[in-house]
């Protein structure tokens, strides 16, 4: 019978200080200067590129100064509603909107910009090719807008690292050649497998090394 391990501890916040900006510098720089009242900003890359982060990172910031955000995206039903005093409107996943709430996201945006708070909302494909209502597109496409990329090699060699070590775990180069090679490379998908893999090997009651990891795969039933 395997020993059920203790939980490590809650997920780091997401941060600016703690996001690997890889190519990303301007989006990071133009986010660092945001302030309530600035033209709308848009995000939009693969899963994995960051955008997620770099949301949670704003709303984060605006705690810290006193401000207030609502946050919004493709799981959280319709209808939308917020107080009206919201210093942030957030709107994440804007390319899996469905009618209702784009309808809502249209009126809170609206609602928002007439009120000089301000507006971010990140998505998988740029504004032009969202597919959702003309209105809400264009205005999601008004102010700001970034592309960003998946980090490079180094640098998701650099992230896991980190988070290794903040959990007290050492993964040798062996373990994640593994993971660069067994799964897809984007940063959140991969902090899933090291979440995972901590967890068997505490349950294991041994070390992380590439023959636990494939034995955690044969047991999970990974193809």
């Amino acid at each position: 019978m395997k020993q059920i391990p203790l939980a490590i501890g809650p997920e780091p916040a997401r941060t600016f200080e703690n996001f690997l900006p890889g190519a990303n510098g301007e989006a990071l720089a133009h986010l660092l200067a945001l302030a309530p009242g600035a033209p709308p900003v848009y995000l939009w890359g693969p899963a994995g590129s960051g955008k997620t982060h770099l949301l949670h990172a704003l709303v984060e910031r605006a705690a810290a100064h006193g401000q207030q955000a609502a946050w919004f995206s493709a799981t959280t039903p319709a209808p939308w509603t917020t107080t009206g005093d919201r210093d942030w409107l957030v709107i994440d996943d804007a390319h899996a909107l469905d009618a209702a709430q784009q309808q809502a996201a249209f009126a809170l945006f609206v609602d928002a910009t007439t009120r000089g708070a301000g507006v971010i909302a990140a998505g998988s494909v740029p504004p032009v090719d969202l597919d959702v209502r003309e209105d809400l597109r264009t205005r999601l496409g008004w102010g700001h807008v970034f592309a960003l990329a998946p980090l490079g090699e180094a640098e998701v060699r650099a992230a896991l690292r980190r988070e290794a070590d903040r959990r007290g775990t050492f993964l040798t180069d062996e373990v994640m050649d593994y993971l660069l090679t067994r799964f897809a490379r984007d940063l959140k998908h991969l902090m899933a497998q090291l979440d995972r893999l901590d967890e068997f090997s505490l349950a294991s009651k041994r070390a992380i090394t590439v023959p636990l990891l494939k034995q955690m795969l044969a047991e999970e039933g990974a193809p």
